[in-house]
């Protein structure tokens, strides 16, 4: 038996690719699912839970995501500033309605669809928003994606 040709493939982020997704008329919660598969790495054969192998994703037209139902207005986020009763409440729509409030809803979004450990603040820095069409990331020439092809 050639025991050479059983070795384990070791991903780093060398491999890693730099996605463009396009959130137009996208619904936050399901754009945002599989955007945290792809900064985890999920949809790679060589996955490892412990290991930065995902993508750099690039999210283009942040500002025409589309929520449904009465999320905008139900849907509770708290936050906590450090003192007695400061324990704050907000929903999605006062969130948009601040500057780069679609930028600052969806990264929320995703943080919390990753897992809760160091590794999550590295993936996170992989995710770059921008509301308009228009990125910074030209000269890394990211390859476009269809968002609506993954599960």
């Amino acid at each position: 038996m050639d025991t050479l040709s059983y070795k384990t493939i070791s991903i780093n982020k060398n491999t890693a690719k730099r996605v463009v997704v396009d959130a137009t008329d996208q619904v936050l919660g399901r754009l945002c699912s599989k955007v945290a598969k792809l900064l985890r790495g999920k949809y790679k054969a060589e996955f490892t839970p412990n290991v930065d192998c995902g993508d750099n994703v690039i999210i283009v037209n942040a500002d025409k995501i589309i929520i449904t139902g009465k999320k905008m207005t139900d849907r509770t986020y708290l936050s906590y500033t450090g003192y007695p009763g400061g324990q704050r409440a907000t929903n999605p729509a006062e969130i948009l309605a601040k500057p780069n409030g679609a930028e600052k809803l969806l990264r929320r979004t995703v943080k919390g669809m990753l897992p809760k450990n160091k590794l999550a603040d590295k993936l996170l820095g992989n995710l770059y928003i921008y509301a308009g069409a228009e990125h910074k990331q030209q000269a890394q020439s990211p390859k476009a994606i269809d968002i609506n092809q993954y599960k």
